[in-house]
């Protein structure tokens, strides 16, 4: 038996991060394991046509986390990274504008531009209707029937491939306040006014993909990473994992429908982990090179199988090409010799009773000494930018030693 005082599941973001600032705390006692033969989790690159290629989807470094910059450049130095003014792009009505939607109408024929004015206008959150509870409902109360219409309520139902009342309306707060006066000025000035995006300004390697720093992370590790080990049992009562690493505290950022088949637990805390919802993410590459200047590309029409199309050629130097992210449920045959990566873990579901089945989780694994991290640990949809900044703080609060 091998004594730790933290062994931490998952080698993605959130593992690593954990990991490597236990280590700048001074705290050598720890392992982390992973099934994959890769750091990286949902960040890893291969090269696909001759340049790197994000298997998990698109990532990109976003410049607002200084903490998490401090750590990043310890193994890939700024010098490496290209900065990159965000460009996003919208199909809608036949034309392709910039995102956020509300404040580029002004790219559309004045005829569309008075449809989604005329609709904003009489959106139920501007004239004071009380709010539904009932995703679609929410939505439309929110942004307006033509938004609603047109761009979130079908993009929703090819992400998630389910009806969006099943979805909860409880972390839509992260949506942007639509301002019908912003978006009127926008249409009159032709330009942007409100709130940027998240990733308005973001970091790309210059000679790699994403997952070059995620991988150099795991090297840096040595020893204290084990790589193609997957979960194989977990004692709680003992904090044991796979029969051999016994830990003071268990640090969890792989999905908990691991642990179902690998732990005793409470019937109700199997019951809960049996509720939770993921999407699986099929990522296809195809090698012609767009005629856009986008890096990514949102598509709600749903009679195309994929949902965005991530125009590697405007990011990764010297490639070319894209790549798109379809619900697997939604992908059709694969050709021949085409390239595709299966995530079976992509998105985590924000579905009606989410909040309550998590709280369930987490109040079991801290009586245990299992500390939910990440994505999967917390069933959170999360940037790499947050995951890594949350692992952060949860190193320092757990060794109780902040830097």
């Amino acid at each position: 038996m091998e004594h730790y005082k933290y062994v931490i599941l998952g080698a993605g973001p959130s593992g690593l991060s954990f990991a490597h600032t236990l280590r700048l705390l001074g705290e050598e006692s720890f392992l982390v394991l992973d099934k994959e033969n890769e750091a990286g989790g949902l960040c890893r690159s291969v090269e696909v046509d001759g340049k790197p290629l994000d298997i998990g989807g698109g990532h990109f470094l976003d410049l607002k986390r200084q903490e998490v910059l401090d750590l990043v450049f310890r193994f890939m130095p700024r010098e490496e990274w290209q900065e990159h003014k965000r460009v996003s792009k919208i199909r809608i009505r036949g034309v392709e504008l910039d995102h956020p939607l509300e404040g580029n109408l002004w790219q559309l024929p004045v005829a569309d531009q008075i449809d989604f004015l005329e609709s904003i206008a009489k959106a139920g959150v501007l004239r004071g209707e009380p709010q539904p509870e009932a995703f679609a409902d929410w939505i439309t109360w929110k942004l307006g029937d033509c938004i609603a219409r047109e761009y979130m309520l079908p993009y929703n139902r090819k992400i998630w491939s389910m009806d969006p009342n099943q979805l909860g309306t409880y972390w839509l707060y992260k949506l942007p306040d639509v301002s019908f006066r912003e978006t009127l000025q926008s249409c009159l000035e032709h330009k942007m006014f409100g709130a940027l995006p998240a990733h308005a300004s973001f970091l790309y390697p210059k000679a790699h993909g994403y997952g070059e720093v995620w991988r150099r992370m795991g090297d840096a590790l040595g020893d204290k990473l084990h790589l193609g080990e997957a979960l194989t049992s977990v004692d709680p009562a003992t904090r044991t994992v796979n029969g051999r690493y016994q830990a003071g505290t268990i640090v969890n950022s792989i999905p908990w429908t691991a642990w179902t088949q690998t732990s005793p637990m409470p019937d109700e805390v199997r019951a809960a982990i049996g509720r939770l919802v993921q999407v699986p993410i099929d990522v296809d590459y195809v090698a012609d090179t767009l005629p856009s200047d986008s890096h990514w590309t949102y598509d709600p029409d749903e009679n195309k199988s994929f949902h965005r199309l991530l125009l590697r050629a405007n990011f990764c130097s010297g490639s070319r090409g894209y790549w798109t992210e379809t619900n697997s449920a939604r992908s059709p045959k694969l050709a021949p010799g085409a390239f595709r990566h299966t995530n079976e873990y992509a998105y985590p579901v924000n579905t009606l009773d989410k909040p309550q089945t998590v709280d369930v989780i987490k109040k079991w694994a801290a009586s245990q000494g299992i500390y939910p991290l990440g994505r999967w640990g917390q069933w959170e949809h999360m940037n790499s930018d947050v995951a890594t900044s949350l692992a952060i703080a949860a190193a320092q609060e757990l060794h109780g030693n902040p830097v």
